[in-house]
């Protein structure tokens, strides 16, 4: 029997060609893959470098009133503890003082109380003169101005009005002379007369500390001016004490009548007081500084 060819012959599987895994072939990049990781690494680092600059800027801190009342609280207890801890040292300091010392220590410091207190009063009188500044200012120079007239007025070198007496002196038989004149003077100040001045038939004179008064040949001088009678005193001060001072019993009112003369007081107001006398020099008195 013949054996028929067959057609269809089964080939042999080629077996395909091993692969070699070569490291080269990755490290190997590509041009345009090369340029496109080196701008996404520039475009990372940029943005690394912005989170650290954000993440370095410093953070403005904004402070809530709780937390300003919280930070309050705690430096009040802070400086409470401090203070308690001070006085615990100075308590135990104490402790071993004897009783004597711990007397003086207590007078000491009651006497700088008392010091202190006294800085602080004059402290605080100054401050109040300083605030009312100009209203003082012109309080002071109206006191001034009004004890300069009060002294002036005292002094006879300003004339003066007021309430007062005016007293008529006539002679009787005998004249009136210095001795009577002085007494009713002195009367006068005693009723606490201000200003006083004495009127004769020539002149008027304004009486003060150390006016004298001497007989002249029926006539009197009074600081060297000769006065004769009748005479008339003006005297500003309180009208009752002035009338009842020149008009008590057995003065010279008494002895006036005596002689046939008179002695009236009369109560006016105002009294005018118009003669004035220039001040003397000192030469040897001053002041008490």
């Amino acid at each position: 029997m013949t054996q028929e060819p067959q057609d269809d012959k089964e080939l042999p599987e080629v077996a395909d060609e091993p692969t070699w895994y070569n490291p080269e072939a990755d490290n190997e990049v590509q041009p345009e893959e090369e340029e496109n990781a080196g701008s996404q690494g520039v475009e990372a680092s940029e943005d690394e470098e912005s989170t650290e600059l954000i993440a370095a800027a410093p953070k403005k801190r904004r402070f809530s009133g709780a937390g300003i009342t919280i930070a309050v609280l705690l430096a009040v207890l802070g400086f409470t503890l401090v203070v308690q801890v001070k006085s615990n040292s100075t308590d135990a300091a104490f402790a071993s003082q004897r009783e004597s010392d711990l007397v003086q220590i207590m007078s000491d410091l009651d006497s700088a109380e008392r010091r202190l207190n006294d800085d602080i009063e004059s402290l605080e009188d100054a401050r109040r003169e300083l605030q009312s500044g100009a209203s003082n200012q012109a309080a002071a120079q109206a006191e001034a101005r009004k004890r300069a007239d009060a002294l002036g007025i005292l002094a006879g070198t300003l004339p003066a009005t007021g309430q007062g007496v005016e007293i008529s002196i006539v002679a009787g038989s005998e004249p009136v002379n210095a001795s009577d004149l002085l007494t009713v003077v002195q009367l006068l100040r005693i009723g606490d007369a201000e200003a006083i001045q004495i009127n004769g038939r020539e002149a008027q004179v304004r009486i003060v500390a150390g006016t004298s008064f001497v007989d002249a040949d029926g006539a009197v001088r009074v600081d060297g001016i000769r006065l004769t009678g009748p005479y008339t005193l003006l005297a500003i001060g309180e009208p009752a004490l002035l009338k009842g001072a020149v008009e008590f019993a057995g003065g010279v009112v008494t002895r006036l009548t005596s002689t046939g003369g008179k002695l009236i007081v009369e109560i006016k107001d105002p009294v005018e007081i118009k003669a004035t006398r220039t001040t003397s020099s000192l030469v040897y008195a001053e002041p008490v500084s």
